[in-house]
Parts: structure tokens; C-alpha cells; sequence
């Protein structure tokens, strides 16, 4: 009977030990991707911000401008790009719409985001926009890779259309969480208007040509990303927004008229959210990554063990009974 339970017990070990590099080499490449039909709605905020107002031209002191960003997983677009890419695609549709204290639209700027489901590589098809201009992204935006290293990556800024180096600073703590802090610097760049803006007396199209005036930007963008998940936890900018020269901007100081600058911030009830949903992810990944290999591995060197043990025990000749008459 030792015998019978020892061998049973030597097949499970082995099927563990066979499971567990299987599930992490194998198994885990394949299933760690972004969904394609993902949803996300974000709220954020800058307080004692400054803002034109389009009726004067004029910048005014507002208590706050929010931000609401909307990312919608197009599962359409991506099943009939994985066609020709000939792998796994996610296609982002998001929204960021700008609004003021009285909720009046300032801007809006939609984005189409097409990238790899495993590793976050951008893929470049028909369709990759910002705004409606066609872009070819490098770098990341939005989600840095699984298992995030602590050094610096490409990132890519939809103001500007260009990516520039997001420089990891250092690892930090956030609401219980441990996390990597990367910052990047946009220095100041002439930019295009959206072409969604709260009056028609702007053409954005053909805004510096018939004004004279241009539009700048610059930012300090600032994220805290869970390195398991490589999702931001949390993400603030700096934003400042200039018309220069022409006829609007011209009579300002210095020729320069403050369009919008503020800190920008998630809304706390949303920054909360985010933590509770990237904790849930981090647990499903390094449950897939890490805790079930390891855990198969371990049990399989401990089934093995027992099982030696009761093959010993089953060999182990009996003591004689002693003789009587």
C-alpha cells in the first residue's frame, strides 16, 4: 500500500515540477495582455488655475479647470489590424475634454492609440492619430510594460506629437504601494490649436497665418507606476500654455498671453480607484508570473520528498518477532 501511495505521489511531484516552468515560460508571455475591450474614465483637476477667456482674450484666475479623460478598447479595429500585424493589438480610442469652472467645453482632443497587447510596443496602422493629424508614435504612453525596470524609457506627448525620454528618478511610496517615479520635461514647443474650441472666431487651421499668433507648450509630466502591472497609480503635470506674437498675443507683456497654466492632479476619488484596481491586477499577474510556479515548484519538491520517504519506509525489512515454545 506504501508502495502504491509512494509512486502516486511521485507522478504528482513530477507533474508539479513539469507545470511549474511551463506556466511561467510558457504560459505567462501568452497570457499577460492588456484586453481589448477595455473602458476607463479619468477625472483630473487644476486648481487656482489660470485660463483665457475666449470672449476677451483675456487670462483670468479660475478656482478649476477639469479634465475628464475617457479610453475605450476598439475591438473592431484591432481584430483587423491583428490580421496584418500577426499578432496581438489593442486599439485605444480616448477622449480629453477640457472643461471650465461654469462647465463649458475648452477643448477637446481625441486620440487613437494602437499598440502591442504584451509588450506596450507601439504598432503603426492606418488610424494611429491625435486630433485627426496622423502620427507615428515612439515609445510608450499611457501604460509602461509589465515588470517595469527602473531606468528611463521613451514616452511619447500627444501636445507636441514627439517622445523624448521619461527619466525614472527613484522609487517611492503611494498610499501603501510600492512604486517607481519617472518625470519628463517638455520644453517649450510652437503647437497646433485643437480643432474643437469653444468659439468659431478661431479657425485653428488657419489660426497663425491669419493671426500671426502661435500657440506654445511646455510640461513637467510626473507618474508613479507600479512595476509589476506597469500601470501609473497616480500621474500630475505642470502645464503651461502661451500665445506668442500677432495680433492677439501681441499687445500682451512681452508679446505673450497665458492661454492656460496650472497643476494638474487625478481627482482623489479616481486616484483611489486606480489603486484598487492596479492592486487587483498586480495580484493576478505575479499570481500568474510568480506565486503559482514557485508554489508548484515548492510542492513538487515536497511531494518528491515524501514520496522517498514512504518508498524507504516500504523497503525497511522487518524486525523478527522473537521464537517461543
Amino acid at each position: 500500500m506504501r508502495r502504491r501511495a509512494s509512486l502516486v505521489l511521485l507522478a504528482v511531484a513530477v507533474f508539479c515540477a513539469a507545470l511549474a516552468p511551463l506556466l511561467r515560460w510558457y504560459a505567462y508571455p501568452r497570457l499577460a495582455k492588456i484586453p481589448p475591450n477595455q473602458y476607463q474614465e479619468m477625472v483630473l483637476e487644476a486648481k487656482d488655475a489660470t485660463l483665457v477667456d475666449y470672449a476677451t482674450l483675456q487670462p483670468r484666475k479660475v478656482d478649476k479647470v477639469t479634465i475628464v479623460q475617457t479610453l475605450k478598447g476598439n475591438v473592431e479595429a484591432s481584430k483587423e489590424i491583428e490580421a496584418s500585424a500577426g499578432k496581438d493589438v489593442v486599439v485605444w480610442d480616448t477622449l480629453t475634454y477640457i472643461m471650465d469652472p461654469d462647465g463649458k467645453m475648452v477643448s477637446q482632443i481625441p486620440e487613437r492609440y494602437i499598440f502591442d497587447a504584451h509588450s506596450q510596443d507601439p504598432v503603426h496602422a492606418t488610424g494611429e492619430a491625435v486630433d485627426g493629424d496622423p502620427v507615428k508614435r515612439e515609445g510608450i504612453e499611457f501604460k509602461w510594460p509589465f515588470f517595469t525596470e527602473p531606468r528611463d524609457y521613451l514616452y511619447f506627448d500627444a501636445q507636441t506629437r514627439t517622445s523624448s525620454p521619461i527619466h525614472y528618478v527613484g522609487p517611492r511610496k503611494f498610499k501603501g504601494m510600492d512604486v517607481y517615479y519617472f518625470e519628463q520635461t517638455v520644453p517649450w514647443t510652437k503647437v497646433g490649436l485643437p480643432k474643437k474650441m469653444p468659439i468659431d472666431a478661431i479657425d485653428p487651421a488657419t489660426f497663425e497665418q491669419t493671426t500671426g499668433t502661435s500657440l506654445w507648450y511646455t510640461t513637467k509630466a510626473m507618474f508613479w507606476v507600479d512595476p509589476v502591472t506597469g500601470a501609473p497609480v497616480n500621474a500630475e503635470q505642470e502645464i503651461q500654455q502661451e500665445m506668442r506674437g500677432g495680433t492677439i498675443a501681441g499687445g500682451a507683456p512681452d508679446g505673450k498671453l497665458t492661454v492656460f497654466a496650472g497643476h494638474v492632479k487625478i481627482r482623489e476619488d479616481y486616484s483611489d480607484y486606480t489603486v484598487d484596481l492596479v492592486k487587483s491586477n498586480r495580484t493576478m499577474v505575479l499570481g500568474l508570473h510568480t506565486y503559482a510556479p514557485i508554489g508548484l515548484a515548492a510542492g513538487g519538491l515536497a511531494l518528491f520528498g515524501l514520496a522517498l520517504w514512504l518508498e524507504a519506509r516500504g523497503r525497511r525489512p522487518r524486525q523478527e518477532e522473537p521464537f517461543s515454545a
